[in-house]
């Protein structure tokens, strides 16, 4: 990955988790764990995690109704030339690894 693309990512990230920090209604956790950029920067996929796990649909659909609103948060506290159209989605990578710590923990 290319270094600027790199800086775009952990911006975009920071930016995400403070944001989505400030507009929860505190019923759930939303963790932003990653940010995959797409389409040369023209999209981007904010990766989270939620605890608790049973409110993760909720959570998702939440951050996807505020992601208009994000762009504009990023416009407003970033000098990022091109901002991508935003999706949030679950990291399941990361939720794989939890697991993969509780069964370590295990043996």
């Amino acid at each position: 990955m290319h270094p600027k693309d790199q800086k775009v990512k952990e911006i975009l990230r920071a930016l995400a988790a403070d944001f989505f920090s400030r507009t929860s209604n505190r019923q759930s956790l939303i963790t932003v764990t990653d940010v995959e950029l797409l389409s040369h920067g023209g999209r981007a996929n904010i990766l989270v995690t939620v605890l608790p796990e049973d409110a993760e649909i909720k959570a998702v659909e939440f951050a996807n109704r505020q992601l208009t609103d994000f762009r504009e948060y990023v416009k407003k506290n970033s000098r990022i030339a091109r901002i991508p159209y935003f999706e949030v989605k679950i990291d399941i990578g990361e939720k794989n690894r939890q697991r993969m710590d509780e069964l370590g923990k295990l043996v």
